[in-house]
């Protein structure tokens, strides 16, 4: 592990040389390149320095201790010698992790789908109030939300949403909230007062450049039509709404958000790119099914991972065992603890994996 360090330790350090020369600012492409590697690599290379200088602090403490006959410098000596300690400790797990192999979708963008599962209306009821609860965390983060497909129901409730979310490191804790979410807890249309249980679906996909996805013209079908439902003056006078067919799929995807037929367009092909890179990295997670099985559900969308009960005020989380007696709160957009708490598991099982 060491050794890898000091390899990226010359690096950085390499990089930092190269950023100073001139010339690279004239090409926007490599400055970019190499500001993102430089980014990706100071985390890694702040720790291992302060590892490096605690290190130090222990060698330089011991010979003090031997060294010293003034008991107060001995106690200062002794106090510097436990700090360090525990301090390397703390940086080498942290080293660990942070050399972890990183998601290369980590840093992308995301596009949620939310789909009502078994509960009619009540489950479409949910679904909008999950929505919300992820509007309101990246609102929270300063993350720009896009919603880019809705079917609603009369009654304030959603069939299903679809929504962009743009902001740094959006999949890195995103990801964690695909599978089946289920709800427990008496509907406003129900007179006995029986709880009901009722499930939604949650699909998170990296945003797809056209880089990561080619998409032949020939595969596609596009038919334009005129909006439909709640909107604006466009709605029904103006052909801007889009169906994109693709036929090596079966995927179809419709965009009426907007009141151009042009940005309707460009909506529904970013989520048809989505949806195809997605389904190119189900495939590759497949094919490394145990490696996929030790990782925190971010795989299997059929899996149930978490329940929030209304009558006792509690959500938790299947997967780690997590229960949380803050409801409210989580449903206004406070879910940072339970994503912490993924992240940790996850990295704890992906070290317990290398350690093997």
């Amino acid at each position: 592990m060491f050794d890898k360090l000091e390899d990226l330790l010359i690096r950085y350090e390499e990089l930092m040389s190269e950023l100073s020369e001139p010339d690279v600012a004239n090409n926007p492409e490599r400055f970019r390149k190499l500001m993102k590697e430089q980014s990706d690599l100071a985390p890694i290379v702040d720790a291992y320095r302060e590892y490096k200088q605690c290190r130090q602090n222990i060698e330089d403490s011991l010979a003090m201790l031997e060294e010293e006959s003034d008991e107060e410098m001995k106690e200062l000596a002794k106090e510097e010698l436990n700090d360090s300690k525990a301090r390397v400790e703390e940086l080498e797990q942290q080293l660990k992790i942070l050399l972890l192999p990183k998601d290369p979708n980590d840093d992308k963008n995301v596009i949620v789908e939310i789909r009502a599962g078994a509960g009619g209306d009540e489950a479409a009821l949910f679904a909008a109030e999950i929505y919300r609860m992820y509007v309101h965390y990246a609102e929270g983060r300063r993350w720009k939300v896009e919603t880019m497909e809705c079917e609603e129901i009369g009654i304030g409730g959603m069939k299903s949403v679809t929504f962009m979310i743009s902001g740094q490191g959006a999949y890195s804790v995103m990801k964690y909230e695909s599978g089946v979410h289920r709800v427990q807890r008496v509907p406003e249309t129900e007179s006995g007062g029986r709880i009901h249980t009722s499930t939604i679906t949650v699909a998170v996909m990296p945003e797809a450049e056209e880089v990561d996805i080619q998409i032949d013209e020939k595969d596609i079908r596009i038919d334009v039509m005129r909006a439909s439902g709640n909107g604006g003056q466009c709605v029904n006078t103006t052909d801007s709404a889009v169906r994109l067919t693709h036929y090596p799929t079966g995927i179809v995807i419709y965009s009426q958000t907007e009141k151009s037929q042009l940005q309707n367009k460009e909506k529904a092909f970013a989520l048809l790119r989505a949806k195809l890179y997605d389904m190119e990295c189900q495939k590759a997670h497949d094919a490394e099914a145990e490696a996929r099985r030790s990782q925190i559900g971010t795989g299997d969308r059929s899996e149930k991972i978490r329940t929030y009960n209304f009558p006792q005020g509690r959500v938790t989380d299947h997967r780690i065992n997590l229960t949380l007696y803050k409801l409210d709160k989580i449903m206004n957009g406070d879910i940072q603890e339970i994503l912490d708490a993924l992240i940790a598991a996850d990295q704890a099982a992906k070290l317990a994996k290398m350690n093997e």
